[in-house]
């Protein structure tokens, strides 16, 4: 009776404690098991893991390479951490090459769509190789609590397709050339840099209502053009910038509504000089359709020019702005700290 009553004991402590799963997924890895801990493929690894307990977390550790494949986070795959083992974002690669004629439609072009709750990538590459050949997504993210650190987004247009929850991107580079960071979720971009490949617009989000808490917030980050001098710290070699160049004035946008109460903050950040002097454009619409929220609070660089800007657009005091600060802006109902959450990632 003793030592059922241990025994008893025992288990009830040890399903107390979320228990996490790690696997590994590594190209020198030349077959993939159910039941096994290391695959050749990220999606092998996604569907063939070993469940956590509850509460747990799944971390798939990717060995430097270039993934050529699309991967899907289901929605009954919360909190799954992607984390690239390289020693900067360009190490791992996960990449496609798919348009929207191709696919049959935008929302069939993504490498990697993310559904899954509480998902995490740290140190990632997203490519999606297509080209300016038209929309050709390279993540689309339906996920709440979703934290990007240290990653890479490459395409051209709709590159990031950031629709729904509260996300949070962290000191990564996102790069493309029409509408390339588009949808409707509540995301922030803390100390990240947008990088403009061509003339267009860097937003496109889509608040449908004026009561959604949705929004694009750009802080702490900078802007930068293809026509810069110079190379950018997270685009590498890569992305070396073409010497001598002039900056092509009047060229990039700050953001456009895809739907008629599209909300889009730029604080403390850097633009470049070929950002149009009016910032944003109305897509077409007109009052009383546009219900847009474009603003900006202490903008810098050449692109800065409030006294240019739209007459429907803001110049925030900071007491406005500090309700789209990182903590405040993603906080919710359940109170989640996105900054908190980032810095538990390697």
């Amino acid at each position: 009776m003793r030592l059922q009553l241990v025994l008893a004991a025992f288990l009830m402590s040890s399903v107390s404690y979320a228990q996490d799963v790690h696997v590994r997924v590594s190209p020198d890895v030349k077959t993939g098991v159910e039941a096994t801990t290391e695959f050749p493929t990220i999606q092998m690894a996604m569907d063939h893991h070993h469940w956590p307990s509850k509460g747990g977390r799944v971390y798939i550790e990717i060995a430097p390479g270039t993934y050529h494949e699309r991967v899907i986070v289901t929605q009954n795959h919360p909190n799954i951490t992607l984390i690239g083992m390289g020693k900067s974002p360009s190490d791992v690669v996960i990449t496609n090459s798919l348009n929207a004629k191709q696919a049959g439609g935008t929302f069939f072009t993504e490498t990697v769509e993310i559904n899954g709750n509480g998902f995490e990538a740290d140190n990632i590459t997203f490519e999606n190789a297509a080209g300016d050949t038209g929309q050709a997504v390279a993540a689309a993210v339906r996920a709440d609590r979703a934290v990007f650190k240290n990653c890479r987004f490459l395409g051209h247009q709709d590159t990031l397709f950031a629709d729904y929850g509260r996300q949070y991107y962290v000191d990564s580079y996102i790069e493309g050339g029409v509408d390339f960071i588009f949808g409707n979720a509540a995301a922030v971009f803390d100390r990240d840099e947008i990088h403009s490949n061509g003339p267009g617009f860097l937003t496109a989000q889509s608040r449908t209502a004026a009561d959604q808490t949705t929004g694009y917030v750009i802080v702490d980050s900078k802007v930068t053009s293809k026509m810069e001098q110079g190379n950018t710290e997270l685009g590498n070699s890569e992305h070396v910038q073409t010497p001598n160049l002039k900056p092509k004035k009047d060229s990039v946008g700050l953001g456009r509504p895809w739907r008629s109460y599209s909300r889009v903050v730029y604080i403390h950040t850097a633009l470049p000089a070929d950002i149009i002097p009016e910032g944003w454009n109305s897509w077409g619409r007109m009052s009383p359709d546009l219900h847009a929220y474009y603003a900006e609070y202490n903008s810098t660089g050449p692109g800065a020019n409030p006294t240019a800007r739209v007459s429907w657009s803001h110049q925030l005091t900071a007491k406005e702005a500090a309700q789209f600060m990182p903590k405040a802006f993603l906080a919710g109902k359940d109170h989640w700290n996105p900054i908190a959450a980032a810095s538990k990632l390697p």
